[in-house]
């Protein structure tokens, strides 16, 4: 049945990505205006200096291709009369991905430490659970049943989602293509998700951001000529996070194709914490970082992580067995453990381009 939206489809997806493709170059060139850039030096080890406005390209190509959802005749899209509820999520949607955005740029300016950071993403999810974007029940993986959470559990819940989420892909952007590359597969896991499960309006979202990231690639995959920045991060992580609640509560699904980088943020805050530092503290102890100093190339680190996730998407996809894919999850962890361990006790430089020297 889904063939007969494949017009549809086709049509957010090259609104999306031609807007993403159109504004880039124009953000470059303002963020060179602006004197919003990045330049080497530090944890920042890129040549010349490279804007950082390139979010504005992935928020406008998604934010339009999302608009002619609502104003483009009705008729060429899948009904969303299935869902009362729909809209309200979708205007949640647009609200919520617009306010992390604009502080996301306010943070490109003003380098906020990281208090007013977790404070906005704080208030971001509270968006959310205004315009019932939560998580209210997810699958019991022992049973065909479902656990249903208490209202007060609901929102502890759904705010650690969005935030985690959020800081997930912020921290997740220190290679070119890496937080935009990732990001657009896990949406391409969601929407192949909502379309197997007949949600053919839903699914229009997903692939919105699909065409919105790799619109935003071509100018930002090594080297690179602009970066997402702040308002790239935030917007993408909200984004990814809203959209895995708006395809039925998928959290196991985002979990598995976001499974390195999720366990990388969670060994960073143990691995900090322990060693009496910061948990927020920015430094080039992420995984990527390490396996740079290590001696592996961008694209080489780069392709592995689209590599890891795209195979673990798949895996989510195709594991019907709610409790196979938990021992799936479970895997998945123990697999980006043991490369979190190997990365952290090998010597700098002990390879050059990937072989050892």
């Amino acid at each position: 049945m889904f063939v007969q939206y494949l017009p549809a489809f086709g049509l957010i997806f090259a609104i999306s990505l031609l807007v993403s493709l159109a504004v880039a170059p124009a953000a470059r060139w303002l963020g060179v205006r602006l004197n919003l850039a990045d330049r080497p030096g530090g944890r920042r080890q890129h040549s010349g200096v490279i804007p950082r406005l390139g979010g504005v390209a992935m928020y406008a190509g998604f934010t339009v291709a999302v608009l002619a959802t609502l104003f483009l005749p009705q008729s060429w899209f899948p009904s969303r009369l299935e869902d009362a509820k729909e809209l309200t999520r979708l205007t949640g949607l647009l609200i919520g991905a617009g306010a992390v955005f604009v502080f996301g740029l306010l943070d490109d300016r003003f380098q906020f430490p990281s208090r007013p950071q977790y404070v906005a993403q704080f208030l971001s999810a509270l968006i959310a659970v205004a315009f019932i974007i939560f998580i209210e029940r997810i699958d019991n993986p022992f049973n065909h049943g479902q656990i249903v959470f208490p209202w007060p559990v609901v929102g502890a819940l759904t705010i650690f989602w969005f935030m985690g989420m959020i800081n997930t892909v912020n921290w997740l952007d220190g290679l070119d293509g890496l937080a935009a590359g990732v990001s657009a597969i896990v949406a391409t896991v969601l929407a192949i998700h909502m379309i197997r499960e007949g949600q053919y309006s839903v699914a229009l979202l997903p692939i919105a951001l699909i065409g919105a990231t790799l619109g935003f690639l071509p100018f930002n995959f090594n080297p690179a000529r602009i970066f997402m920045g702040s308002g790239g991060s935030y917007f993408l992580g909200w984004a990814l996070a809203a959209l895995g609640i708006m395809a039925g509560a998928k959290v196991a699904t985002v979990l598995l194709a976001m499974g390195l980088p999720i366990m990388d943020v969670a060994w960073l805050i143990y691995h900090r914490t322990k060693q009496g530092g910061k948990p927020g503290f920015n430094g080039r102890d992420h995984l990527h970082h390490r396996l740079l100093d290590i001696g592996f190339t961008q694209r080489q680190i780069v392709l592995s992580y689209y590599g890891f996730c795209a195979a673990f998407g798949a895996a989510a996809l195709g594991l019907e067995n709610r409790l196979f894919k938990l021992i799936a999850l479970f895997v998945l962890m123990g697999a980006a453990l043991a490369v979190l361990v190997w990365a952290s006790k090998q010597p700098v430089g002990r390879f050059h381009n990937g072989r050892q020297s």
